[in-house]
C-alpha cells in the first residue's frame, strides 16, 4: 500500500515519462509535489524502490524505470497531506456506554461466567519507533478490547517496528493502541506525522516553537523540528505483546 505522496510521485514520473521519455529531475519532483527539501523526495523515492514500483537504473543520471503501478487510483481513500486512518464509522473503535443490566430474578452468581462487553479496535498497519516509516493505510485485522481499558474516543491499533521505544516498554512486533487525537501533553507518547509523509511513534517534548520527538533508546537521537512540520494523529493508550 502506497501512501498519498508515493503515489502522487509515481504517477508524476509516470506521465513525465509519457511526455518526455525521461525521468523528472528531483527539483521538478519537489515542486510538483510542493516538498521543502530534495531529502523528501528522496525518502519517498527509496520506499517506492523499496515496494518494487521502481527501478533505479546504476550509472546514469536520472535514471529511473517504472515497474509497476497501483491497482487503484486511489490510495486509502486519504486526504493529500493528513495520515488519518480509515477507521470505520459506527462502534468500530468507540466505546459507547454499557447499557443498564437487565431485570433478573436469577441469583447473581448465575452470571459470574457470562462474557463481558468488548469493543473490536481496528488494526490500520504498521507505525515506526525508529528511523521513521511511511504509515500503512489499510485496515489488516481487528483486535478485542474491554471498554475500561480504553476509555472515552475514537481508537486504532498500529503494530510497531523498531526498537527506539524499548525503554518505554515498547517493543518491535508490538502492537500499540491509539486514541485519535490532534492534542497531546508533554510526556505523552504520540503517532507523529512528519512533513505530511512519514509516521513514527514517539515522546512528546514541546520547547517554545519546537517540537521534539524524544526517543527511548539512548541509541536514537531526538529529533527537534519546528512545529508546522509535525501533525499529532493520536496518543497511545494502550499495548498488546505476543509471546
Amino acid at each position: 500500500m502506497l501512501t498519498r505522496k508515493q503515489h502522487e510521485l509515481l504517477r508524476f514520473i509516470q506521465q513525465r515519462l509519457q511526455d518526455d521519455g525521461v525521468p523528472p529531475s528531483f527539483d521538478e519532483m519537489k515542486e510538483a509535489l510542493d516538498l521543502r527539501s530534495k531529502s523528501g523526495i528522496h525518502r519517498l523515492i527509496m520506499g517506492l524502490e523499496e515496494r518494487g514500483f521502481i527501478r533505479r537504473l546504476p550509472n546514469r543520471a536520472r535514471a529511473l524505470e517504472i515497474v509497476k503501478l497501483p491497482e487503484q487510483a486511489v490510495v486509502g481513500g486519504v486526504p493529500r497531506g493528513k495520515f488519518n486512518p480509515s477507521v470505520i464509522e459506527g462502534s468500530l473503535g468507540k466505546v459507547r456506554p454499557s447499557p443498564p443490566p437487565a431485570p433478573s430474578s436469577s441469583p447473581a452468581h448465575d452470571h459470574d461466567d457470562a462474557p463481558s462487553e468488548v469493543i473490536s479496535i481496528p488494526v490500520m498497519g504498521r507505525i515506526a519507533a525508529g528511523t521513521p516509516i511511511s504509515a500503512i493505510q489499510s485496515r489488516s485485522a481487528t483486535i478485542s478490547m474491554p471498554p475500561d481499558m480504553l476509555g472515552s474516543g475514537e481508537h486504532f491499533a498500529l503494530e510497531v517496528r523498531g526498537d527506539s521505544m524499548i525503554e518505554a516498554g515498547i517493543n518491535d512486533g508490538d502492537t500499540v493502541v491509539i486514541r485519535r487525537q490532534e492534542t497531546a501533553n508533554n510526556g505523552d507518547i504520540i503517532v507523529a506525522l512528519i512533513d505530511d509523509e512519514e509516521a513514527t511513534l514517539k515522546r512528546l517534548r514541546r520547547h517554545g516553537s519546537s517540537i521534539a520527538l524524544e526517543a527511548a533508546n539512548p541509541a536514537y537521537e531526538t529529533r527537534v523540528l519546528g512545529t508546522d512540520r509535525v501533525r499529532i494523529q493520536g496518543r497511545l493508550v494502550s499495548l498488546f505483546r505476543r509471546y
